[in-house]
């Protein structure tokens, strides 16, 4: 099966209606971090303090996504999923509210968390979906669960490219605040329908019992700490592009900027189907890593938004499949029961990044201007380059240690009725 038949039959099996769902549902994530830097940094005049309100955000998301996920794999999507997209998408309304009311910076902060506790991962969630939605493909289900994980790479980069985008366009149309209530009304429309999606009963349908196998591998430690680097690359390179751009007096192309790094990435990730399949993951995540290294090292001489913007296009052409091995991986190395917790703890893993990454180029970016936060986009490649080469035979042991699960065909379908509404 080619890499091209092997997205009809995704699309066929999901249905358009689903995937458009799917996509659209994780833009207000996307939109959040950099709204929120944008919000509170133009409101307050402080860098660090639209860092720390960012990075707030991501982090209580780091903490509640991996809880939402465990109770997920329990309980199933649909009920965990639809709560957070309602409280999410209030908590994004009252964080515009606190920081139009002039509150303190410690109040913002607190609302911030708040509201990221609550924001879904609707992209990991969805990667769970495709391994119970191909079920019926026989020998094909492999090859199509690659190719779903690189098309979910694709749109996750996309949703950070759209996000950011829409949040510049937002900034300079209205205000941080309109960017921001943009994203709530996504998030309650288009994540309350995901969570709602047929697809949704699958994950739970075909979960195996609780805790069957165990989920902190050493392995698993080190996919973790594979996000986390990449997540801090996102904070940092987020960081210096806003302040290029609030130098140049137009700081809603913020977004616009950092949109071309998702541009890249997911035209990589789409790319990344046509990898031959004797080529491993962990290969594939370190000459990921190391083109993440060497593509990176050109922001540390950039000066302007157009030179900015041309580098961080081309470093983003690394991201997607870095991020797509990674997961990939991971779906490979923890028990089939675990796997929704398993991919909102790798989400977490990037949101705690990206909180390390904002914060510390936020700080250093006050002191020292962009080019210091773009050194912290640096040093994130670099952790990544030492994880990949020196975990090599680790992962691969783990990869080609993974079970083969046999689900009963009649769980494998969405059922006829249900075929009618996700398209």
């Amino acid at each position: 099966m080619t890499p091209l038949a092997s997205y009809r039959r995704l699309l066929h099996l999901a249905g358009p209606t689903y995937v458009m769902v799917a996509f659209v549902g994780r833009l207000p994530l996307a939109m959040s971090q950099l709204g929120t830097l944008l919000l509170v940094s133009t409101a307050s005049g402080s860098y660090g303090l639209g860092g720390l309100s960012a990075g707030a955000l991501a982090v209580a998301n780091a903490v509640g996504a991996p809880v939402a996920g465990s109770l997920a794999d329990r309980v199933g999507q649909r009920p965990v999923v639809l709560v957070q997209s309602l409280l999410g998408a209030s908590g994004l309304a009252l964080l515009v509210a606190v920081v139009g009311g002039d509150a303190a910076p410690s109040s913002v902060v607190l609302t911030a968390a708040a509201t990221g506790l609550f924001l879904p991962q609707v992209g990991p969630l969805a990667r769970v979906r495709w391994r119970p939605l191909t079920r019926s493909t026989g020998a094909h289900q492999r090859r199509l669960v690659d190719a779903a994980f690189s098309y979910e790479g694709a749109a996750d980069e996309a949703s950070f490219a759209v996000g950011p985008a829409l949040v510049g366009l937002s900034v300079a149309a209205f205000s941080p605040g309109g960017a921001m209530l943009l994203a709530a009304l996504l998030l309650a429309v288009f994540g309350s329908a995901f969570a709602l999606d047929p697809s949704a009963r699958l994950t739970h349908s075909a979960k195996r019992p609780a805790g069957a196998g165990r989920l902190l591998t050493a392995a698993f430690v080190v996919l973790v700490g594979a996000q986390l680097s990449i997540g801090m690359l996102f904070g940092a390179t987020q960081t210096g592009a806003t302040v290029l751009a609030t130098y140049a007096g137009t700081p809603g192309t913020a977004g616009l900027v950092h949109a071309t790094l998702g541009v890249g990435s997911a035209i990589a990730g789409l790319a990344t189907a046509y990898v031959p399949e004797r080529v491993g993951h962990e290969r594939r995540a370190l000459l990921a890593a190391w083109a993440l290294l060497v593509l990176s090292l050109p922001l540390l001489l950039v000066g302007s938004l157009l030179t900015a913007t041309a580098t961080v296009l081309l470093l983003g052409f690394a991201v997607a499949p870095y991020m797509i091995a990674v997961f990939s991986l991971a779906e490979r190395a923890v028990p089939p029961a675990r796997v929704g917790t398993a991919m909102t703890m790798l989400a977490s893993a990037t949101g705690l990044g990206y909180a390390l990454g904002s914060s510390l180029a936020g700080r250093l970016a006050d002191a020292s201007g962009a080019t210091a936060a773009f050194a912290v986009t640096v040093g994130a490649t670099v952790l990544a380059v030492l994880l990949m080469t020196t975990q090599q035979r680790r992962l691969r042991t783990a990869a080609e240690a993974a079970p083969d699960v046999v689900v009963p065909a009649a769980q494998s379908r969405v059922p006829a009725a249900a075929r009618v509404t996700t398209g």
